[in-house]
């Protein structure tokens, strides 16, 4: 109860501030790649149960016929939007209607799901996070097996404490940008 009211006061706050920039990004994204300027997509939530996740486009769309890989369609903007993490901004919608919080594990793809272990399904026992402690922890240079563990173990020790510990760690990583790829998360389930 005091982490979800915690969550929509600071998510609501963060919209707030973030307006500014917010419009800014929107502006940019609309003048530099056209088209949306939020991606969305289902991931699986708590117990699994499905919600649309929106992030700023960071990418071109793609056409018809044509195979790009993602680090072909990814445009400068879309670098910086990520390497910055200002991409996630408008996750901290979704945290105000109830669908993530500010830290748990991330949210990954849906086709993902049959192939977790009973184990790695534990991070499905708390909401999904826009920061978890695998991010805190080495963002996209670990490997799948070690954010597995990480979210597990975030599962089995939540607290608001350590919200705020990852939260702080997240600071230090995204500001330092530490375990960055401009690619984002493998593509492959376990690469």
């Amino acid at each position: 109860m005091i982490k979800r009211l915690c969550d929509f006061i600071l998510a609501l706050s963060g919209l707030i501030l973030f307006s500014p920039v917010m419009l800014i990004l929107v502006v940019s994204i609309k003048i530099s790649m056209g088209g949306n300027v939020v991606f969305s997509q289902l991931r699986p939530g708590k117990g699994g149960a499905l919600f649309r996740m929106y992030k700023f486009r960071t990418m071109v769309t793609e056409t018809p016929g044509e195979l790009r890989t993602d680090e072909e369609r990814i445009t400068r903007l879309g670098r910086w939007l990520r390497a910055s993490s200002l991409d996630e901004l408008p996750e901290l919608i979704n945290v105000v209607k109830g669908e993530m919080s500010l830290v748990g594990p991330r949210p990954l793809l849906v086709e993902y799901l049959s192939k977790y272990t009973p184990r790695q399904m534990r991070r499905h026992e708390v909401l999904p996070g826009i920061t978890g402690l695998a991010q805190a922890r080495g963002r996209n240079n670990l490997s799948w097996k070690n954010k597995f563990r990480y979210d597990v173990f975030y599962v089995e020790k939540a607290c608001l404490l350590f919200d705020l510990r990852i939260l702080y760690e997240t600071v230090n990583v995204v500001v330092f940008r530490k375990g960055f790829r401009s690619h984002g998360e493998p593509t492959k389930f376990g690469e």
